[in-house]
């Protein structure tokens, strides 16, 4: 019997080394795009809603933090404005770990919450909005070139979480792409020298998504296919009341476990958009 035990534990462990095993090589598969292993910008922007929305946004930023710990990644927050009552009115983190920029890379769209608001004094049901983008870190400079005069630069005074140390002189670096319109902010660092620098790496990478994203719309006109583009992508809805579900609207999975998505579990939402998109990207 002892020794029937003992074969049966030898076969388990020797069962999950291979899943792991096969997971490990799905993955590297399914993420072999050219910046599937570049770390990922990620930025939270509410929607129209004001309290409501920013303190969706603010849920939001919890879940992904949560996310990044359970996968032992580290992240920066290199641009934070505080919701005039509560929330978030926008966030910008830079995330890195294996592969960070591809599993993350799904999560861009619109978040969409159904809850009973905990600001509505009449207890009434709300629906809240919140955009999540995530684009590569481009840590190369790929052939994109800025012009000292496309670009305006101020400095102010940081005002996220970085404490009062942070906050005692004009360190944040606000950079304008006036071509463009773009604008990056960084006020993680003391050093403006340090925030400039990185504010310009995320420039970068915000116009090298530019070109990509103009390069993929004239493919689509030749293809004759439409892309939504906007607030209206909707790409998950989170209900809180009058039932409890999640659900993913490209790949139709739904989770009932609320609570342990928001607080970080969206794994299965990142491997189910990644195995559905596999053949495409």
């Amino acid at each position: 019997m002892q020794s029937d035990r003992s074969i049966s534990e030898e076969l388990d462990d020797n069962l999950r080394q291979n899943k792991t095993l096969l997971d490990s090589l799905e993955e590297e598969v399914i993420l072999s795009g050219k910046y599937d292993s570049s770390p990922a910008i990620l930025n939270i922007h509410p929607g129209a809603g004001g309290t409501e929305s920013a303190d969706w946004a603010e849920m939001l930023l919890r879940m992904y933090k949560k996310w990044i710990d359970k996968k032992g990644f580290s992240y920066r927050t290199v641009d934070y404005l505080p919701g005039d009552e509560a929330g978030v009115k926008n966030v910008t983190l830079t995330i890195e770990g294996k592969k960070a920029y591809g599993l993350l890379k799904g999560e861009k769209g619109i978040h969409r919450l159904v809850r009973i608001s905990p600001f509505d004094s009449s207890k009434r049901r709300h629906t809240s909005f919140a955009s999540v983008d995530v684009i590569p870190l481009i840590e190369k400079d790929e052939d994109i070139d800025i012009p000292k005069e496309d670009i305006k630069i101020e400095t102010f005074r940081s005002s996220g979480p970085g404490g009062q140390s942070v906050n005692t002189t004009d360190s944040a670096v606000r950079i304008t792409h006036i071509p463009s319109g773009i604008v990056v902010s960084c006020q993680d660092e003391k050093s403006q020298l340090s925030n400039r620098q990185t504010a310009m790496q995320i420039l970068r990478s915000k116009l090298f998504e530019l070109e990509m994203e103009k390069a993929q719309e004239e493919i689509d006109k030749v293809r004759g296919e439409k892309k939504d583009i906007g607030w209206g992508n909707q790409i998950r809805s989170y209900v809180l009341q009058p039932y409890q579900l999640i659900k993913d609207h490209r790949t139709e999975l739904e989770v009932g476990n609320v609570q342990a998505v928001l607080d970080g579990d969206i794994d299965q939402f990142i491997k189910s958009y990644l195995e559905k998109n596999s053949g495409k990207m």
